[in-house]
């Protein structure tokens, strides 16, 4: 039998015993990693140079990985980074961070390939190890915890023994920088919860959420000490002690301890800072017509057909529901989490999921019409023109493909980098970014390269600056860009050249134009002017040579990041924010008509329907139809 693999199942063995009730007979001492990042340049090495030093630590029960183990969440990254971890002679327990998530091409379904799951629960030393991450999946905001994990820990929790000591491993602080911090921290304030462990700051810090105590770990990347770090942890007589380690060099003297300890949150109550839904109360005249909650994360635009509204959800199912109740009218399962906006032309709805294919169904009855796979998991979105549907993939490649019968018409195999925006189709041109860098037109009856292009702003360069989030617009032979580098351009529509370019007004990927192609609207992550609290929507002409800000109104929402499109419907512009705030502005003038927060988490791109009803979806799962007056 070959050593590694015996050493491992031995270490399960021993981890599976009941060990409750004997924290206090042996010092449990085990390695704490966090933020590995390989991909960044020393990561690989970084993260070998660790694991070869846990190998030569004494006594070390087990590793936990508190998440960002990538740096772009790729299939190359995941697979050398596995490699590394498998050299470990103990057994590791990861879990995914915001880097393994966001920026991936396969939906952030990789990870539980590799690793088997995305969450992990053990026992060891009389303590319980629980840990889940927040995403968030494909989308820039906040982390969130998606209703689908919430479910798994409420059960996990549930089936412990009474007053059974919890430990708490994951990635973002329990904090405002999640959406639904409070959701997680309630739930486990419910229990014996006596330390939390997160990364993500990539520094050593002592922390306390709410009264539950909490410690950062530093990033196992090198920074002045040349070689990376960990952490080392020891329990012994119920008290937790927290030192770095870097590998080769030695132990520094304990940073942290905690004493283990159960909390009684019921004592003295307190009133910790929980979102603000007063908004709600200025305008008393929107109101939600219908929700329908699915239970999972949902990432995508519902596509409306008729009387119906269709979208897909992490658990791989698309659904169709009544536009008049929300009741869910057909269903089609496929064999991944769908993050891709489905589009609908000729009774026909054409969407594609991370099992690697790309369906059409009839948007009636949701019959499967035809699949197409691919060699990756798929997250783009379609675009339908005429009887060709125009899709970008992970896997390198831009396609068209027939509508009757998803047939191959051309494939353009020249992609560097992972594609899943909804691609633009006008003046011939297939328009779409990637996340290598480059924005892309392609010839649309060909598929042949016309020109591609990618913006060179100093100190921004690299994967993550990439064009490829946001929905392309143009207008007057312009196609105008807002890239993660806060740059706003305009490129010629016919050559790909810039005719202006800017980073005055820090634009990030929101994106939107008018139905007359007279405005198109932008949102800014600074303030405007300097001094103020940020949370600004502005409009600029597509006619001119030059930037021409038309109006700007400052919205109230303060620093967003969502990478959500602008829409304008019946002279109203809609915009749904990072932290559930729906807006609604006159088209022409900026001025805000009403607001209404729907919840906490990421809005999709919004479907409006008139210029006061909007069909809105969520990172939580829901799928709502509102109306303001």
């Amino acid at each position: 039998m070959n050593v590694r693999f015996f050493r491992t199942l031995l270490a399960l063995a021993l981890l599976s015993l009941p060990l409750v009730g004997l924290a206090d007979s042996k010092p449990l001492r085990f390695a704490w990693l966090s933020d590995t990042h390989v991909g960044d340049p020393t990561g690989a090495a970084d993260l070998r140079n660790s694991v070869n030093d846990i190998n030569s630590q004494p006594d070390l029960a087990f590793v936990i990985v508190s998440g960002d183990v990538t740096q772009f969440g790729s299939h190359e990254e995941f697979t050398s980074a596995k490699s590394i971890f498998d050299d470990l002679r103990i057994h590791c327990y990861a879990t995914p961070g915001n880097h393994d998530c966001k920026w991936s091409e396969s939906g952030a379904t990789e990870f539980s390939k590799i690793w088997g799951d995305d969450r992990f629960v053990f026992d060891a030393g009389g303590y319980t190890f629980i840990s889940m991450h927040e995403g968030p999946v494909m989308k820039m905001g906040d982390g969130h915890f998606s209703p689908q994990d919430v479910r798994w820990l409420t059960k996990i929790l549930a089936d412990l023994p009474k007053d059974q000591p919890i430990i708490f491993i994951t990635h973002y602080p329990l904090d405002d920088q999640l959406d639904n911090w409070f959701v997680v921290l309630d739930l486990l304030k419910k229990y014996n919860i006596q330390a939390i462990l997160v990364g993500h700051g990539h520094a050593n810090k002592k922390l306390n959420f709410e009264g539950v105590p909490a410690a950062m770990g530093r990033s196992n990347l090198r920074v002045h000490d040349k070689v990376g770090g960990y952490t080392l942890c020891e329990i012994n007589n119920g008290v937790l002690t927290i030192a770095e380690r870097n590998p080769g060099v030695g132990t520094k003297k304990p940073w942290h301890t905690i004493k283990l300890e159960k909390h009684d949150f019921t004592a003295a109550p307190h009133h910790w800072p929980r979102p603000d839904f007063s908004i709600n109360a200025k305008y008393l005249n929107v109101k939600t017509i219908w929700t329908h909650d699915t239970g999972w994360t949902i990432a995508s635009t519902p596509a409306v057909t008729g009387k119906l509204a269709i979208v897909g959800d992490a658990s791989g199912v698309l659904h169709a529901c009544s536009l008049k109740d929300g009741e869910v009218k057909w269903e089609f399962k496929t064999g991944g989490p769908i993050y891709s906006t489905p589009e609908v032309a000729h009774h026909t709805a054409v969407f594609a999921s991370t099992d690697g294919s790309l369906y059409a169904v009839k948007s009636s009855d949701g019959k499967k019409l035809w699949q197409f796979q691919t060699e990756k998991p798929e997250v783009a979105s379609p675009h339908i023109v005429g009887k060709t549907v125009y899709i970008g993939a992970s896997d390198g490649k831009f396609r068209a493909l027939n509508l009757a019968n998803g047939k191959l018409i051309w494939e353009f195999d020249g992609v560097g980098g992972f594609v899943e925006t909804k691609p633009l189709v006008t003046a011939g041109k297939v328009i779409f970014g990637a996340w290598d860098q480059h924005l892309y037109a392609l010839d649309a009856k060909t598929g042949k390269l016309l020109w591609k292009w990618m913006g060179k702003s100093p100190g921004k360069l690299g994967v993550m600056y990439s064009p490829a989030a946001y929905w392309p617009v143009a207008a007057k032979n312009k196609l105008f860009v807002v890239a993660p580098d806060r740059f706003m351009t305009a490129l010629d529509l016919a050559s790909g050249g810039e005719i202006w370019r800017t980073g005055e007004w820090q634009v990030r990927e929101t994106i939107g134009l008018s139905h007359d192609e007279s405005r198109f609207y932008v949102r800014t992550l600074s303030s405007i002017p300097p001094g103020k609290p940020p949370g600004w929507l502005m409009a600029f002409s597509t006619a001119t040579q030059e930037p021409k800000m038309l109006w700007q109104q400052d919205a109230g929402f303060g620093y967003d990041i969502n990478s959500a499109s602008i829409v304008e419907k019946s002279g109203t512009v809609f915009y749904g924010t990072k932290n559930g705030l729906l807006l609604t502005l006159d088209a022409k003038t900026g001025v805000i008509k009403w607001q209404q927060k729907l919840g906490v988490t990421i809005l999709n791109t919004v479907v409006p329907f008139s210029k006061s009803k909007v069909l809105v979806t969520d990172l939580d799962g829901k799928i709502s139809l509102v109306e303001g007056r």
